[in-house]
């Protein structure tokens, strides 16, 4: 069993064989256009999940717990745990903002003009979906290129390199901050309205 779930890519494959099985067993009859909007909604969702997750992984773990790593372990943390988490971190965000985009044009005659313009009914969902852009922006525009700095992976002198992981600590706390109200408003705007 070591030799299966060790393998990560395996045990990934293992999930989706398994998710497939439940679609087509449980829905195999309803895949009509509705249900492909579900399918985009978890999609969505999953990427979201990494996403958030990943945020949450950088704020509540690796950013509080690295001033007490020993200077000689950092490096196993700056260059293969971080630059890995960055790279799942901005696809997933990425991939969020699309499939959310794609949810909201293929539910209830395509609502992401009326959502992103706040409009009666969409305003929770919209607040949401604005957090979301900005988040995502953050992550691709302040993070990234800031965290290419400060993990050597673009050359920086010294003094960049740490006023960059300043940056992108603090614009990692934003969307920690963000994340919390979008996260409110993705979830109640099915239950509550908007």
């Amino acid at each position: 069993m070591a030799k299966i779930l060790g393998n990560f890519h395996l045990a990934l494959v293992i999930g989706v064989v398994l998710l497939l099985v439940a679609m087509f067993g449980l829905h195999g009859d309803a895949m009509d256009g509705a249900y492909w909007t579900q399918w985009l909604r978890f999609l969505h969702t999953f990427a979201g999940v990494l996403w958030i997750g990943l945020l949450y992984y950088f704020n509540f773990v690796q950013i509080p717990t690295m001033p007490k790593v020993p200077a000689e372990l950092k490096p196993g943390v700056s260059k293969y745990i971080a630059p890995a988490a960055l790279f799942w971190f901005r696809w997933a965000a990425l991939a969020t903002v699309i499939l959310g985009l794609l949810v909201a044009e293929t539910s209830q005659g395509g609502y992401v003009a009326r959502a992103l313009s706040l409009t009666e009914g969409y305003r929770t969902i919209g607040i949401g979906m604005w957090l979301g852009l900005i988040m995502a922006a953050n992550v691709w525009f302040i993070i990234w290129p800031n965290q290419k700095r400060a993990l050597g992976i673009v050359p920086a002198d010294d003094d960049r390199k740490a006023r960059s992981a300043t940056t992108a600590m603090i614009a990692s706390r934003t969307n920690l901050i963000l994340s919390i109200p979008m996260l409110y408003a993705m979830i109640t705007q099915s239950h509550v309205g908007g």
